[in-house]
C-alpha cells in the first residue's frame, strides 16, 4: 500500500483559493488512480475529484466542477487539488485516496480506494 500525507488546508474567505497537496510514498505512484474526497461534520464522506494513473483523465463532482482542478506530478509522487471560488459549503476535512488497480471507469466511491491520508481541514468563512 501507498502512504499518503495531505497538506495545504486552512481558513479562507468565500471566493478565495487554496491548493491542497498529497504526497505519496512508494515507487509505483504513477500506477495509482488518485482521488480527493471530503467530509463535513455530520455528513458522509463524499467524492470530489479523481485523476487516472496516467494523468490523462479527470472527473469531478458536479458541486465543484469548474472551480476545482485535480492534477498530479508523478515525478514528485504528488497529487494536487486547486480550489478556486471557494464557498462556505466547501468547508470539510479533505482526504486524498489511492487505488492500485484501474480500469476504464472513473472511481467515485470511498470503497473504490484502498489507501487514505489523514485529512486536512478546509474552512471557508462567509
Amino acid at each position: 500500500q501507498v502512504q499518503l500525507v495531505e497538506s495545504g488546508g486552512g481558513l479562507v474567505q468565500a471566493g478565495g483559493s487554496l491548493r491542497l497537496s498529497c504526497a505519496a510514498s512508494g515507487r509505483t505512484f504513477s500506477s495509482y488512480v488518485m482521488g480527493w474526497f471530503r467530509q463535513a461534520p455530520g455528513k458522509e464522506r463524499e467524492f470530489v475529484a479523481t485523476i487516472r494513473a496516467s494523468g490523462g483523465g479527470t472527473y469531478y463532482a458536479d458541486s465543484v466542477k469548474g472551480r476545482f482542478t485535480i492534477s498530479r506530478d508523478n515525478a514528485k509522487n504528488t497529487v494536487y487539488l486547486q480550489m478556486n471560488s471557494l464557498k462556505p459549503e466547501d468547508t470539510a476535512v479533505y482526504y486524498c485516496a489511492a487505488r492500485a488497480y484501474s480500469g476504464s471507469t472513473y472511481y467515485t466511491k470511498p470503497l473504490d480506494y484502498g489507501s487514505w491520508g489523514q485529512g486536512t481541514q478546509v474552512t471557508v468563512s462567509s
